[in-house]
């Protein structure tokens, strides 16, 4: 009977306009002080002991991360190095588009933030060579849902709190899908392009897709000190939100000034001379090689017995001082080894007068506007989903004691459910709800319930974890709630109904897509059983 009337309360309150978090936290309330034997003082410990959760102290990290990453120029200089990979194909502009959304993912792990940030500027670069409007809002509403499936991804992290599955492994889950999602997202593209004779962009060359890689380096530099340090054992999934956050803050301010005092101040100015610029850049590259050299050795040889930090350091220094030579000789036809400390020398005022400009506005950089707009946009993100979980772990309590999970799946083994069925009603319930709740929200409410059922069938963990996050995605892009739907709506200034048809042939992709995610499980598992072992569950 408890559990009916618990249903009934959550349906209620959510129909009646309540949100997610208070229709959860308020009917686990009244069934503990009610019907259940459990004591209403388990109510505040359980809020206590879900706000202790270290691995969900990953998600304000990421947030604020992705907040950096979107205010900071970095979609602009990814789309650019996108454009020039796969911009000369049919359709090549929204293919770049998506290839552009699924880069920018790997930094943000949220849809919407990818939506935006991509979307404002490649919507407006397709208009203007000849895309229709319906046809590129329908691309990035669709493709920005690969910002919850490319880790790192806040809905896993979410997933990984409510089932104790390691955020590890389901990083690493993602890798395979969300690469199948895009590209089968671009192949229907390219077909469309063809059918419908759409533009492609000039082949730029190879210096072209260099330049923009190199300018959106460092931006891009963070999926490797994410995903390298976490596997690589520097730091847990959690420090490495972390360390996202500090990085994301450096480049947007410091390195590529797109917000701040600094904002709009070129590292070089028309007035350096050659020889100057030639200096600068050359050491620049020395010691950004210097550095990744050091990350990447290290991710590739911690377990290498005989190398030593000194070792590494030494042939590190070797290439760098290598590639210093090879970019002055390059940039300058004229010159010679012999001549390398004199561009060295020459590029010093370069070095000091950034350097005295970032000295004089450091304070600047931590408490201007532009800083503290973000800082509140990500903490406004950051108390929604925590206030949404903790009340959803509350949820997931009374589930628990009230065994809950266990009675359904006694009721679904006597009805002769197997794997194969069990995952078609998964995928249906999670379709549905995602059509009226907020991603993080429903999964909280239905893993708790499923999780146990699918243990009992012989379902991989990691693979069920997966199989949500793509009924995730496919929700975020179908009314009346599709979040996706209202950010593309609004930086386009379409209607709702005109962003549904839009996206419309594109989520026939998607579900095509969770067909193949729901019975290839060896796609989700095979990358994170490979280089970190099976999932040990204790049922």
């Amino acid at each position: 009977m408890e559990p009916l009337i618990l249903f009934i309360l959550v349906l209620m309150l959510l129909f009646a306009g309540v949100p997610v978090a208070v229709s959860l936290g308020l009917s686990s309330l009244i069934i503990i002080a009610f019907f259940s034997a459990d004591s209403v003082s388990s109510v505040a410990l359980q809020l206590f002991t879900a706000s202790q959760n270290y691995t969900l102290l990953a998600i304000p990290f990421f947030v604020l991360a992705s907040a950096f990453m979107s205010t900071g120029g970095v979609a602009r200089r990814i789309i650019r190095f996108a454009i020039a990979a796969v911009g000369h194909f049919r359709g090549g502009l929204a293919i770049a588009s998506v290839l552009a959304c699924m880069l920018f993912a790997a930094l943000s792990g949220s849809s919407p933030a990818t939506v935006v940030a991509i979307g404002t500027i490649a919507i407006a670069g397709m208009r203007q060579v000849g895309y229709t409007k319906e046809f590129a809002a329908g691309i990035i509403a669709n493709a920005g849902t690969l910002g919850i499936l490319i880790p790192p991804s806040i809905v896993m992290v979410v997933y990984s709190a409510a089932t104790d599955v390691s955020v590890g492994r389901m990083f690493l889950a993602g890798v395979i899908p969300g690469l199948v999602a895009g590209l089968m997202l671009m192949v229907t593209i390219y077909v469309m392009a063809r059918i419908k004779n759409l533009p492609s962009e000039e082949w730029k060359g190879f210096g072209e897709i260099v330049a923009g890689g190199k300018e959106a380096g460092w931006g891009l530099f963070l999926i490797i000190i994410i995903l390298g340090g976490i596997y690589g054992g520097v730091f847990t999934p959690t420090e490495a939100a972390a360390v996202a956050a500090v990085y994301a803050f450096f480049v947007a301010l410091f390195v590529y000034r797109d917000m701040g005092p600094l904002k709009g101040v070129r590292w070089i100015q028309e007035t350096d001379s050659k020889r100057a610029r030639v200096g600068f850049s050359a050491v620049v590259y020395a010691v950004g090689f210097f550095f990744v050299w050091m990350i990447l050795s290290f991710f590739v040889a911690s377990n290498w017995e005989g190398v030593t930090i000194g070792g590494r350091a030494l042939v590190g220094l070797v290439l760098s001082i290598a590639l210093m030579i090879a970019y002055a000789l390059w940039r300058d036809g004229q010159s010679s080894p012999f001549n390398i400390p004199g561009y060295v020398a020459a590029g010093l005022p370069i070095w000091g007068r950034n350097l005295s400009l970032t000295g004089r506005n450091f304070h600047r950089m931590f408490f201007n506007e532009e800083t503290r707009k973000v800082m509140i946009d990500a903490s406004r993100t950051t108390i929604m989903l925590m206030f949404i979980i903790v009340n959803a772990l509350l949820f997931a309590h009374v589930l628990s004691s009230e065994r809950i999970p266990q009675s359904i799946t006694s009721l679904m083994l006597d009805a002769g459910f197997n794997w194969f069925t069990f995952l078609i009603a998964i995928n249906l319930l999670l379709l549905l709800g995602g059509q009226f709740m907020e991603p993080s929200g429903l999964l909280l409410i239905v893993a708790p319930v499923v999780f146990p059922i699918a243990m009992e069938l012989g379902v991989d963990p990691v693979h069920l974890g997966i199989i949500m996050v793509v009924n995730m995605e496919i929700g975020m892009i179908t009314p009346p709630i599709g979040l996706n739907l209202f950010v593309t709506s609004g930086i386009t200034g379409m209607s709702l109904i005109q962003v549904v048809r839009a996206a419309l042939p594109f989520v026939a992709v998607l579900f095509v897509f969770l067909i193949i995610t729901t019975y290839v499980p060896i796609m989700s598992t095979w990358l994170p059983y490979s280089l970190m072992g099976p999932e040990i569950v204790t049922r």
